[in-house]
């Protein structure tokens, strides 16, 4: 089926796929993880196929681990599945109610967004939360994945689609695009399709917004940072800035660059420099670090990369506020955390940090729609629109205004013989 094919059938299946009831859908949703469970022989021996192809393609080593959907994240994705299940139909939700004068009264009502298109890179995971966050919320979806996971992605996308179909969703809600010439041709569809997710480069983001009308919802990289304040626990600090770092190199919400107040650095710097060389982390540290501990020098360029790697950029820095400019400057609106005993500190951090997550005392790895109780994500938005942050549910639906009346005319209300009462319903 060529891409035009696909994307007016997705168009003509969203219209019906939101009436549908939050019953079938949760039917549907349990259909594709039992299905994703007894299928989960070919689903690895996929995965296999594709891990031994990008063996061959020299593809990068984060990607490979991205790419790799073992048993362990079956098991996760189904669980998170389930999760999905156990939260609200975010669609037909009254948001707000008006009445404007009696007998006309005005509702703001949640409704899908339409038809989505999903363009992401190796996670074969990534497919499975789309897919089930869409279908949750009422979307059709149109998923491009990287070559590297074609095999992983077509098992994936007909478990899903004979799940859902056996249940009575609407066909042609879900189509697996597959060339690379399919993604130019979704850009020019905005006709059909009413939102881009694209997960990838910060070349490959601004290239989607750029030559795209169709609204871009997303994120390019993950500089996430840690800034170790002077009021601080140095064992807490320690452990969050390794499980940040060390827990799962190869994710957008991985630490890539660590701050340190200058009030602690001549203490916690060795130590962190003990514990990352026992990890196998290489650190690269601005002038004032390396003159505390022996490592490589940081450039201009370590502030703005995204490692996914075992690489740590540490720089020291006078003062809170020197912190927040530099997360600023250099970061990617994605998740910035501090660790602090000071609440004023941390409130300061929250407050000026402008970014779409931001942490107190915890792991940059918490900033999950699953760990946020979202059920997954198609995304994380570092953008600043209806969105932002983990995109679960709620950032996957929109709204409609519906005015329900008893024959008002605007007439008496243009020329002051009726006036609004503008009441606030419950």
């Amino acid at each position: 089926m060529d891409i035009l094919t696909s994307a007016k059938n997705a168009k003509t299946a969203a219209i019906k796929l939101a009436a549908v009831e939050a019953t079938i859908k949760n039917q549907a949703l349990k259909a594709i993880a039992e299905k994703l469970a007894t299928d989960k022989k070919k689903i690895l021996e996929a995965n296999e196929k594709d891990l031994v192809n990008s063996g061959e393609m020299n593809i990068p080593t984060p990607l490979i681990k991205r790419l790799k959907f073992d048993a362990k994240k079956i098991s996760d994705t189904i669980d998170g599945i389930y999760s999905l299940i156990n939260l609200p139909d975010p669609v037909g939700v009254t948001l707000t109610a008006r009445e404007l004068d009696k007998e006309l009264n005005l509702y703001q009502i949640s409704c899908p967004i339409g038809v989505i298109g999903v363009i992401f890179e190796s996670r074969p995971d990534a497919l499975v939360q789309i897919s089930t966050l869409c279908l949750k919320s009422g979307n059709a979806v149109l998923l491009k994945g990287g070559s590297e996971a074609a095999n992983t992605n077509r098992v994936l996308a007909d478990i899903i689609a004979e799940a859902t179909e056996a249940v009575g969703i609407p066909n042609s809600w879900l189509h697996l695009l597959e060339t690379r010439e399919d993604v130019n041709d979704m850009l020019k569809m905005d006709e059909y399709i009413d939102l881009l997710i694209p997960r990838g480069s910060n070349a490959f983001v601004k290239y989607i917004m750029d030559h795209s009308n169709i609204p871009v919802m997303g994120h390019a990289d993950g500089i996430c940072h840690v800034f170790v304040d002077s009021d601080v626990d140095q064992k807490m600090a320690l452990n969050i800035v390794i499980d940040s770092k060390c827990q799962y190199v190869a994710v957008c919400n991985a630490l890539e660059t660590l701050l340190v107040h200058e009030a602690v650095a001549q203490e916690f710097l060795p130590s962190l420099k003990e514990k990352m060389i026992h990890l196998g982390v290489k650190l690269l540290g601005c002038p004032r670090t390396t003159s505390i501990i022996d490592i490589a020098p940081a450039t201009e360029k370590d502030w703005k990369t995204e490692y996914l790697d075992l690489i740590l950029s540490v720089k020291v820095v006078a003062t809170v506020e020197e912190a927040i400019d530099h997360i600023n400057l250099y970061g990617s609106g994605h998740t910035d955390a501090i660790v602090t005993q000071n609440p004023d500190t941390a409130n300061k951090f929250m407050s000026l940090v402008d970014s779409g997550n931001v942490l107190w005392n915890c792991s940059t790895r918490f900033s999950d729609g699953f760990r946020y109780g979202l059920g997954a994500e198609v995304g994380i938005s570092t953008g600043k629109i209806h969105a932002r942050g983990p995109v679960g549910l709620e950032g996957l639906v929109i709204y409609k205004w519906i005015l329900k009346g008893s024959g008002q005319i605007v007439a008496p209300y243009a020329d002051g013989t009726r006036s609004f009462t503008h009441h606030k319903l419950s």
